[in-house]
């Protein structure tokens, strides 16, 4: 459904430390600057950027939206949480760990970017 996902950041360098480091985890290639400012991180599945706002105000985060990222088991989304605590990221909502819902049984783990974009790492556990 859906070709690529775009967030916009006021510090480019902090947003790739750290989407280098958490979609690391996830076994994603570091991300490529493009000439224009923009970086690029492509899989089979889809295309993760991230870009200074081009009509020059400050990027913001969206109030209730959140980004999800698979992840092949626990231990990744795991890793993937800490990895972004320890590259700027801010824990939120609950710690990394199993939900159940209409959906079946899925472990989540949460976290604010360094331009305040809230993100998971999601697994279905079955």
């Amino acid at each position: 459904m859906f070709s690529h996902i775009m967030v916009g950041t006021n510090d480019m360098d902090a947003s790739k430390r750290f989407y280098d480091a958490v979609l690391g985890a996830l076994g994603v290639p570091a991300g490529v600057m493009d000439p224009k400012g923009r970086c690029f991180y492509r899989t089979k599945s889809g295309i993760f950027a991230l870009t200074t706002p081009i009509d020059g105000h400050p990027a913001t985060h969206g109030n209730g939206s959140t980004i999800g990222f698979a992840a092949d088991s626990q231990e990744a989304a795991d890793a993937w949480h800490a990895a972004g605590v320890a590259h700027g990221g801010e824990i939120c909502e609950d710690p990394p760990g199993i939900r159940e819902g209409g959906g079946g049984r899925i472990y989540l783990a949460y976290l604010r970017d360094p331009s305040g974009n809230k993100i998971c790492a999601l697994y279905r556990t079955g």
